[in-house]
């Protein structure tokens, strides 16, 4: 038998916890000395001890803890009520790493620790992009992750079974909804989307090296990373226009735009000092920013960190007024 401090010693918890568990009918030790009040345990105990302990980390107080061992709750049940709880908890990890990066990110802000803005000006040619549109409810991290990841993983997943070429990188596409009274004026509109050019009469998949490196680009976007009605002509949702099979995709007319243009380098769940880099040198030189912003990821390697991305920010001079 143990001693209550060997007993505590070798399960992990405190004395002062056993002898609260005996107090109130929790755990008994196996013999108590009538003499000296000294209590013993067996070694027997310890499985009854870490199912007390398992229940008490997926959160249940001790009442409720008292109520299941009295049910007999057997280790199978144990076992998936533990595998829920780490579930929830690996979510909670990761949730957390994300929040740090974000609180990371405006700390950089706060301290002017921005990126060198090594900005190009680009004269975009019109584009014919194929792709998914979704919402979301604002621009802050939190409400944009969610929501262009799975977009970029259901693109990769329907491109292959569309009679459509990609000619280019995948592009993702943001900006804010035109609400009409009464709407959430902080939505955003999202895209996923890829240059593309379309064929009416065969199914062009693996055709050249751009469809690969754009099917790449969606695998790897699906578990990391991410246009007005005004800036683009739909066509999409009606194929019969275009022929061929889009399989859901949109088809999205982009006219020539200019744009201001940055490459960042890491993390996209990070890029917002680069974002903030930018737009400070559009409003530094005399521009204003204009929608919708793009995402074009040059470079997707398995390292989140060795990402490349070039920021594009349509722009126009700022005497344009507001």
């Amino acid at each position: 038998m143990f001693a209550i401090g060997e007993f505590a010693r070798h399960g992990r918890v405190s004395v002062r916890m056993l002898r609260h568990y005996d107090a109130i009918g929790l755990l008994r030790p196996a013999y108590v000395d009538p003499t000296t009040g000294y209590r013993s345990y067996t070694a027997g105990q310890f499985a009854e001890l870490n199912r007390i302990v398992a229940l008490k980390d997926l959160g249940f107080g001790l009442e409720q803890v008292r109520t299941m061992i009295a049910d007999e709750i057997s280790p199978a049940e144990l076992r998936a009520l533990l595998t829920i709880r780490r579930a929830e908890l690996e979510s909670s990890v990761a949730e957390s790493y994300a929040r740090l990066a974000q609180v990371e990110s405006r700390l950089r802000g706060i301290t002017g620790d921005l990126p060198a803005a090594d900005v190009v000006i680009k004269d975009l040619p019109a584009i014919r992009l194929v792709g998914l549109t979704t919402t979301a409810a604002s621009f802050t991290p939190e409400d944009i992750g969610p929501v262009i990841r799975p977009l970029c993983n259901e693109l990769g997943c329907r491109l292959p079974d569309a009679d459509v070429r990609p000619v280019g990188r995948l592009t993702c596409l943001y900006e804010r909804s035109r609400p009409q009274s009464g709407e959430d004026e902080d939505e955003v509109v999202v895209r996923a989307t890829v240059p593309a050019t379309l064929d009416a009469d065969s199914n062009l998949k693996g055709a050249d090296s751009n469809q690969e490196a754009a099917g790449r680009d969606t695998e790897r976007a699906r578990g990391n990373a991410a246009l007005a009605d005004g800036n683009a002509e739909r066509v999409g949702g009606n194929a019969e226009r275009v022929g061929g099979n889009l399989n859901g995709l949109e088809v999205i007319d982009m006219p020539a735009v200019r744009v201001a243009t940055l490459v960042y380098r890491g993390p996209i769940d990070q890029v917002l000092p680069a974002w903030q880099a930018l737009a400070r040198w559009i409003d530094d030189n005399g521009y204003r920013s204009s929608e919708p912003a793009r995402e074009l990821y040059l470079d997707c390697p398995e390292d989140p960190s060795d990402w490349v991305t070039e920021l594009q920010e349509p722009i126009e001079p700022s005497s344009l007024g507001e």
